[in-house]
């Protein structure tokens, strides 16, 4: 995840991609919105299974290009980030929970 984390990076310097944190976070919330509208698109508004698209895998990249400019501008290890939230998950399964339990 470093690399992935440096490649970004330097891409938005080379491009010359710099944003405002606030503009990033929209920006990812507009991403995963037009991932919802293709999940919508893939199985017909839910009437089918879902069959992944090539724009599927194109809405998805863009999720974790803004997710991965968001955490840079936030000085956050996406991976660090990553193992701390499934230990966390862990956790609370362990203890008989879910993994969206509101206790630790």
């Amino acid at each position: 995840m470093k690399k992935i984390q440096a490649k970004v990076k330097n891409f938005c310097q080379k491009h010359n991609l710099n944003s405002s944190l606030e503009h990033r976070i929209l920006d990812l919330v507009s991403e995963v919105g037009e991932v919802s509208k293709e999940v919508l698109k893939m199985t017909d508004y839910g009437r089918k299974s879902p069959e992944p698209r090539k724009e599927t895998k194109s809405e998805l990249g863009d999720v974790l290009f803004s997710l991965v400019v968001t955490a840079n501008l936030l000085d956050i290890d996406l991976e660090e980030a990553l193992e701390e939230v499934v230990e966390k998950y862990s956790r609370r399964l362990d203890k008989g929970g879910s993994a969206d339990s509101e206790n630790d």
